[in-house]
């Protein structure tokens, strides 16, 4: 009776964030970490200046909805089944998915 219990206590092991050694590579997580963390400010921003404080702010909820399902898309394309439950931030997202996707071979 212990040793089942033990058994359905073992946790799997997870996979760290991928490092990205070349420049590019970096680059590239760089650039999609702040896209995903600024375009929602960014559009906001332009649309308040072209239009009215009002529909900005209906572009800043919109965007918002738009950047969560872009964020979770990458999420789920990269990330192990096993450790998709986990919190990841951007710039997690961002480098799983320039090391798994952009830069496989080359990391």
């Amino acid at each position: 009776m212990f040793q089942e219990d033990i058994e359905e206590q073992i946790v799997e092991q997870i996979e760290p964030t991928p490092r990205l050694y070349l420049r590019r590579c970096k680059i590239i997580a760089l650039i999609l970490k702040l896209f995903l963390q600024y375009m929602t400010i960014f559009i906001s921003v332009v649309v308040w200046y072209f239009y009215d404080f009002f529909i900005a702010l209906l572009a800043l909820v919109l965007s918002f909805i738009i950047m969560g399902i872009v964020r979770s898309k990458l999420r789920n394309s990269v990330i192990p089944l096993k450790q998709r439950e986990h919190q990841y931030n951007d710039e997690a997202i961002a480098t799983w998915y320039a090391a798994k996707a952009l830069c496989y071979g080359e990391i």
